[in-house]
């Protein structure tokens, strides 16, 4: 729930500011940046422990295959005339769509950075770590 909430601040604030700079394509801009999102925040989702670094992107071939295709799909509806017609999209100038990028990565670093806090001081597993005591009792065999 919080990563969709930071998602749906982060789109709200990169609008106020598109809007307020007077980036006529803020919309497209909107559209861009959820999409994004949602494929960074599904390539750091595969592992609650491993980072992306650890996995390597290509030990889930299918997967990587669907954000590059969602990918290619998102810039199509962007810079298509076919796809501005449809989805009433303008094309971002190469600016444009590096802010949407910028933006789009948060989350995906949010959730990164959420790993290594749970490794950091929760321990690998998640639970808080616990240090073994010399004054408990052993069970005989």
């Amino acid at each position: 729930a919080w990563v969709g909430l930071l998602m749906a601040g982060i789109t709200l604030a990169a609008q106020a500011w598109a809007i307020g700079s007077g980036l006529g394509h803020w919309q497209t801009m909107v559209f861009c940046i959820l999409a994004f999102s949602q494929l960074g925040h599904v390539m750091a989702i595969r592992s609650e422990r491993q980072y992306l670094w650890e996995q390597g992107i290509h030990t889930n071939p299918a997967l990587l295959g669907a954000v590059l295709l969602t990918l290619v799909l998102q810039l199509l509806v962007v810079y298509t005339p076919q796809g501005n017609a449809l989805f009433h999209t303008e094309p971002l100038e190469l600016r444009e769509l590096a802010l949407c990028l910028a933006f789009s990565l948060v989350p995906f670093h949010a959730v990164e950075f959420e790993k290594f806090f749970r490794r950091r001081f929760l321990g690998k597993g998640g639970a808080p770590r616990t240090v073994p005591s010399d004054r408990e009792p052993k069970i005989p065999d």
